[in-house]
């Protein structure tokens, strides 16, 4: 929140696929509070479950708003494995939460207050591509690590160009200056 930020041109130092996955919720009713509330506090839930265990994958998440009637989170991701296996996983708020949206809808007690919603993005390296000036890590580079931008290029072409060397690790933010939590 009170990261300082970091001089000049950045990049982000991801490697390999980048998982985004976008998840949100629109407000359809506003007096429908005991509607969307109950979403609202389950996706702030998961959140908290998921920076408690970063074994299921989550990388980094921004909060965002649409309007004042759509909320959503970006969400970065190790794998789109390991966002199916939290998606999955038993053990996990999700699955709860599914299991009781799924019920209300089969009992017909769902009456449109609120609407969810979600994408998810598997981008391969080359269709991605990151710059930042004077700003702490944000976004893929909170997620992944931070790298000067020279070491993948100063042009755009040359970013989206960039592959990691034969036997480079693959692993997000190997050799990176910042992490998401800077």
């Amino acid at each position: 929140m009170f990261a300082k930020p970091q001089p000049g041109y950045t990049t982000a130092a991801a490697t390999g696929d980048t998982v985004v996955l976008l998840i949100g919720m629109r407000i359809n009713r506003f007096w429908a509070v005991h509607h969307w509330g109950p979403v609202m506090f389950a996706m702030l839930r998961m959140l908290y479950e998921l920076r408690r265990a970063p074994e299921r994958g989550l990388l980094g998440r921004i909060l965002l708003t649409a309007s004042p009637r759509t909320y959503y989170v970006v969400q970065y991701w190790e794998s789109k494995e390991k966002l199916y296996g939290y998606a999955s996983a038993p053990d996990g708020f999700h699955h709860t939460v599914w299991g009781i949206a799924n019920r209300k809808l089969r009992e017909g007690k769902v009456r449109g207050h609120v609407g969810i919603w979600h994408e998810t993005y598997i981008v391969p390296p080359g269709g991605y591509e990151s710059i930042y000036f004077d700003m702490p890590p944000f976004g893929l580079a909170g997620a992944t690590g931070s790298l000067p931008v020279e070491a993948r290029g100063r042009r755009a072409a040359q970013r989206l160009a960039y592959r990691e060397p034969a036997g480079g690790g693959g692993e997000a933010g190997v050799g990176a200056v910042s992490g998401p939590d800077a």
